[in-house]
């Protein structure tokens, strides 16, 4: 049996999540927010957090946006993790 995680959809979306969705940097690439985003959505509190060091993490620095994206792909994949 598997868990599912409860996630409040994008067209559900109230109050201030409506504005971290709207705001999130990885919506502003792919135009979706991502499940693993949605994952925190019933904790508006803790995604704005994540949505915060996200912001961080993806500003040009040492490396641009597309090294990050890269690094974390393939960390991802050597975990078997699809997000």
């Amino acid at each position: 049996m598997t868990a599912r995680i409860k996630m409040v959809e994008e067209s559900e979306a109230t109050g201030p999540l409506t504005e971290l969705y709207a705001t999130s940097k990885a919506r502003s690439v792919s135009k979706v927010v991502p499940e693993i985003l949605r994952t925190m959505s019933l904790r508006p509190d803790f995604l704005d957090a994540v949505n915060h060091a996200s912001n961080l993490h993806f500003t040009d620095g040492a490396l641009n946006r597309a090294e990050h994206e890269m690094i974390a792909s393939y960390v991802s994949a050597l975990n078997r993790c699809r997000y």
